[in-house]
């Protein structure tokens, strides 16, 4: 695929957050959620798929996208507060 035909299927937005490696990462991931949660919508909207194939497409797709935010450690502090 050229790359062209791939920034046309797969678009990318870039970052605008607060730049961390593991923010950077999440945001390609939400990004790859988005587009994939789109593509099945179209889907099912076009009968190619059943509303409970979708749903179960995007329950997949949701466990992943936690599990990475999980690994990345998004959302938690960096330096817990230190106990006295």
């Amino acid at each position: 695929m050229s790359d062209d035909a791939e920034k046309f299927i797969f678009p990318r937005s870039r970052y605008h957050g607060d730049f961390t490696p593991e923010n950077v990462i999440f945001n390609a991931n939400l990004q790859e959620f988005a587009q994939r949660i789109s593509y099945i919508c179209g889907l099912e909207t076009n009968g190619q798929i059943t509303s409970q194939e979708a749903y179960e497409a995007i329950k997949e797709l949701w466990g992943t996208l936690k599990k990475s935010k999980k690994e990345l450690n998004i959302g938690k502090p960096k330096n817990p507060p230190e106990s006295n």
